[in-house]
């Protein structure tokens, strides 16, 4: 950052209505790395890893047992069950078999207290579910790249919006010296009786309209700095003081890198899907699963007399549900045929902004070539009809024309540098 440039953020701080804004050098990589460590869009990719984390270790269900205990009251009179209480309280009598209480008894009551096992052992349709689980695990974390790439690549362009912004600022600044100099010979030739009042008034003007472009353009520079800001996740109110936009040495290869971080999370997601299909297709296969119980069962709350165990070993096997499976198999692979399609649809509009991209880098070199040429040639032209001007030979008008053309060549170079930074830094490009 240069003296000058300092010199005229402080004084627009210090002359400021509204608030005293603070200023603060930046450098482009202080600014992605806040940018990666704070961006909340970078936050929420992180929560959906986490989550998808989550969602893998809940299904590690199909491997773990699941207990459950439960403490249940009942009463009856229906003889079959009256009679089922008492034979797992282990309080049957010979009076038990009365032919006129088993046929009509009193209501009869049971605690039981239960603890129940089940255990997974072989589910083959859950064990693709899991590494489906696990594929998607990997999908967020392309994702979270990808967004990493979109931030550093908004948070790039602000910067550069911002150097391009100052450098503006720099050539309005001379444009307007170079207005009140001339303003300041105009008077004296004006006093001098030489030129008309009009020329001097015409001179104003032309100063008037500088002065308003500068105050815009300096409120850019708090616009953009403010949008660094939020892309870094800091409070906005800063100024931000950045070096000078460099101009790029030639390029001439331009690629769409192999690894890039959405299309590997596309090909993931298709081999998601395969998964889930598989899954679906392993749900014909039988499933092997055991279970057990204990259970304590007493006429009376609180206690826990007879004591039971049931455990065993069930082997079952869905034959048929409707088509359900089919029909899941299905909508599995056109899904994944939907994604293929997305994903070759993805890399066409790459190959398009590829060759958008070539198109453009050469344009703006051209256009940088050309704006030096028009740069000499406008200051020469300045030279001369300033020259003129003094001699009388030229009016004001043509003065303040040729000034006018020189500031817009310079803003056409810092623009055409500008441009050629902003294509290369686009995420889906190498550029060398």
């Amino acid at each position: 950052m240069n003296i000058k440039r300092f010199f005229w953020l402080s004084v627009g701080a210090l002359t400021s209505t509204v608030v005293f804004a603070q200023t603060e050098i930046l450098q482009l990589e202080e600014a992605i790395m806040a940018a990666h460590a704070n961006n909340k869009n970078i936050e929420k990719a992180e929560k959906d890893i986490e989550i998808a984390n989550t969602q893998y270790k809940k299904s590690t269900a199909i491997f773990l047992p699941q207990v459950g205990l439960s403490y249940t009251a009942m009463t009856t009179n229906n003889p079959l069950n009256a009679f089922g209480f008492k034979l797992q309280q282990g309080s049957i009598t010979q009076n038990d078999f009365n032919p006129a209480l088993l046929n009509n008894p009193d209501n009869t009551g049971d605690f039981m207290t239960q603890a129940k096992l089940e255990q997974p052992i072989f589910n083959a349709d859950m064990l693709y579910k899991r590494k489906a689980a696990k594929a998607q695990i990997e999908i967020k974390g392309l994702q979270k790249d990808r967004i990493k790439d979109y931030i550093q690549m908004l948070t790039e362009n602000e910067f550069m919006q911002l150097q391009f912004t100052y450098e503006a600022v720099d050539v309005i600044k001379e444009a307007l010296e170079t207005a009140n100099a001339l303003y300041k010979r105009t008077n004296d030739f004006y006093e001098q009786g030489y030129v008309q009042k009009s020329d001097m008034l015409n001179v104003g003007v032309h100063i008037k309209a500088i002065e308003t472009q500068l105050k815009s353009t300096e409120n850019m520079i708090e616009n953009s700095s403010d949008q660094l800001s939020v892309l870094m996740g800091k409070p906005t109110g800063t100024i931000y003081q950045v070096e000078e936009l460099q101009a790029l040495i030639p390029l001439e290869v331009v690629s769409i890198p192999d690894n890039r971080s959405d299309f590997k999370a596309m090909e993931k997601g298709m081999a998601a899907y395969d998964l889930m299909k598989k899954s679906s297709k392993m749900s014909f296969v039988p499933k092997l699963n055991g279970f057990a119980s204990y259970q304590f069962n007493d006429a009376k709350f609180g206690r826990f007399r007879a004591r039971s165990y049931l455990a065993g070993l069930q082997l079952s096997w869905n034959v048929f549900q409707g088509n359900t499976q089919k029909h899941e198999i299905a909508e599995n692979q056109l899904e994944r045929e939907k994604l293929e399609i997305d994903l070759e649809n993805m890399k066409t509009e790459s190959e398009k902004e590829l060759l958008k991209a070539q198109r453009t880098l050469i344009d703006a070199d051209f256009q940088i070539k050309q704006a030096l040429k028009a740069i000499e040639q406008s200051e020469e032209a300045l030279n001369i009809t300033q020259a003129r001007y003094e001699q009388g030979l030229e009016n004001i008008t043509n003065v303040l024309m040729a000034q006018t053309q020189l500031s817009q060549q310079r803003l056409s170079l810092k623009q055409a540098v500008l441009i050629k930074h902003d294509t290369c830094l686009y995420p889906i490009f190498n550029c060398k």
